[in-house]
């Protein structure tokens, strides 16, 4: 397996979509409740600033993305914001870090000075560690800002790094 991060081609749709609604049904990282649809997936990951995939280059399997985008506009704009989808059979292989070290480096092409997590759910323990030790400072913690699947509101942390 050879993992490489590179944008997305319309290709690739089908198992991003399929991998953004596994973590959207899990319920317990994303905001969105809302599944992607073809359509929408494809309207979706074509409006962000960039979206980025995982992908074996070997057998062109997706192994997860992140999509990349102001957190602002206007004063704000410089400061930007993304998400990031693995799917459940690749975690555990270090996409995470490969993916948010890719999107660190397409911040600074795009013009971004700051990547911003708004709400990184308390007990997300393998992202918050990640983030850390990739040079990711927590801004503090929002009691009760994200609602789980199961209806119990879990603290959210933010975090940011300067790019």
């Amino acid at each position: 397996m050879k993992i490489i991060i590179r944008k997305y081609e319309e290709k690739d749709l089908c198992e991003m979509i399929e991998i953004w609604n596994e973590i959207v049904e899990e319920g317990n990282a994303f905001p969105q409740e809302e599944f992607l649809t073809p359509e929408s997936g494809a309207d979706f990951f074509a409006e962000q600033t960039y979206t980025g995939v995982a992908v074996d280059s070997e057998t062109e399997t997706i192994y997860g993305l992140y999509i990349l985008h102001p957190n602002n506009i206007g004063r704000c704009g410089h400061i930007c914001n993304a998400s990031y989808a693995v799917s459940s059979h690749s975690r555990g292989l270090h996409i995470g870090e490969k993916l948010v070290s890719d999107c660190i480096e397409k911040g600074r092409e795009h013009g971004f000075s700051v990547l911003q997590f708004n709400a990184v759910v308390a007990t997300n323990i393998h992202a918050r560690h990640l983030y850390e030790r990739l040079g990711f400072i927590q801004l503090g913690t929002i009691p009760k800002g994200f609602r789980m699947k199961d209806g119990y509101y879990e603290d959210i942390c933010p975090y940011y790094i300067a790019l």
